[in-house]
């Protein structure tokens, strides 16, 4: 086995070990040592990343070994690494990588917390929990969760941040671990490794924490949803919590002078933008519906009599023209529009019911030979064609090749 001397000192990120096997992990080359502080990944956390002797450690991995062995015994840690290994029986020097560490011990001590503070506010367990790359969890088994409950859980955290309780990780004997109230039971078998904060929390763990609840920082929850019949917690702490508060501060930041109020009021002058939007989109409604009699009562006047009504609209969208196609449409009539806008040209057909017209084998032939887009039933189509295509032209070719 390799000794973990991350298990007494977290706070350990230099030291010397020998190698004493090289490995190859999912395709690549690794190196066994004797001993390490480089954490691997296992427990929800992701592993350490630094330097062994002159190469950069690019994954720590648990690897199964001698599968006849005891479990115990045939544990040991595989180092993957960037260019040529060193020799066996070799002595190296190891530097884990200090931020890294310390992200994932701030995050790792705030999941205690947040999954205590849960059990205590809203008497929820934990379920699992995972310390990615970007995103932490804690999924646990209320299938609902109040907000209330989740900000008291989140205010007690912090709470407890700021008391700067100590956090002490050990092994305890059979007869001491039997005594303690653990929050859950251990899921090895052999040593137990334990996890203390202050008298608010005591867990099994095998992952690296902070020595304070103070190195915490700060917890903030990001977001809450429904997963797999529980309820799943997103969080950040520590630096990530600095770096997402300091990031949505330059955002808030930039809204309110956009907005030309104060950050407080930005939540304000956003309800009264929407309102605003509410009306104008009511106000264009309006305006479009009476755009599409008007231009109805134009297009009647010219093309009534015609089985198919073709026309182009300057300026109209989708909307427009399904407004317009609804006050043409005659149960012996088709319409075939065309919206016409600098970003490209919207078609819409549609026919009514006694109408022998195919709405969508001519959108298909129009947008098939524009090198448009689109396509529909023979009741009705809609499609897009390039801002520079030649509508009139276009439907007189596809006009000849139905009659053909």
């Amino acid at each position: 086995m390799t000794e973990r001397l991350y298990y007494h000192d977290s706070l350990r990120l230099d030291f010397d070990a020998r190698v004493v096997d090289h490995a190859r992990f999912e395709g690549r080359n690794a190196v066994v040592l004797d001993r390490t502080a480089f954490y691997p990944e296992s427990g929800g956390q992701m592993a350490d990343r630094g330097r062994l002797a002159t190469a950069p450690v690019l994954d720590v991995q648990v690897d199964g070994g001698d599968r006849d062995a005891p479990a115990g015994d045939r544990e040991r840690i595989v180092h993957v690494l960037e260019g040529k290994l060193p020799e066996i029986g070799t002595v190296v020097i190891g530097e884990v990588d200090r931020a890294r560490r310390r992200v994932h011990m701030a995050l790792h001590t705030a999941q205690h917390m947040l999954s205590r503070a849960l059990t205590d506010v809203a008497r929820t367990q934990t379920v699992s929990s995972r310390l990615g790359e970007t995103t932490c969890t804690v999924d646990v088994d209320a299938a609902e969760l109040d907000e209330r409950s989740l900000a008291r859980a989140e205010d007690l955290v912090n709470a407890l941040v700021d008391d700067d309780l100590e956090v002490r990780a050990w092994f305890p004997d059979a007869g001491e671990l039997a005594r303690l109230p653990l929050r859950k039971a251990p899921t090895v078998d052999g040593a137990v490794r334990l996890v203390r904060i202050g008298d608010f929390d005591l867990t099994p763990c095998g992952g690296t924490h902070c020595t304070r609840t103070s190195q915490v920082g700060s917890l903030h929850v990001t977001g809450v949803e429904r997963y797999k019949g529980g309820t799943r917690i997103s969080f950040v702490a520590g630096r990530r919590a600095r770096d997402r508060l300091a990031a949505e501060s330059q955002v808030l930041g930039a809204m309110a002078r956009e907005l030309t109020c104060a950050p407080e009021d930005v939540p304000g002058a956003l309800e009264k933008l929407r309102r605003q939007l509410q009306e104008s989109r009511e106000a264009a409604g309006k305006l479009q519906a009476r755009l599409a009699e008007l231009e109805a009562g134009r297009l009647e006047a010219e093309q009534g009599s015609r089985e198919l009504i073709v026309a182009s609209v300057e300026g109209a969208g989708p909307e427009l023209l399904r407004a317009l196609a609804s006050r043409l449409v005659r149960p012996d009539r088709a319409v075939l529009l065309a919206g016409e806008r600098s970003e490209g040209m919207a078609l819409l057909a549609a026919r009514g019911a006694a109408s022998s017209v195919d709405c969508g084998a001519l959108v298909r032939r129009l947008v098939e030979a524009a090198g448009g887009r689109g396509g529909g039933r023979p009741e009705r189509a809609e499609g897009k064609l390039p801002p520079d295509a030649a509508f009139a032209e276009l439907v007189s070719r596809a006009l000849s090749a139905s009659d053909g």
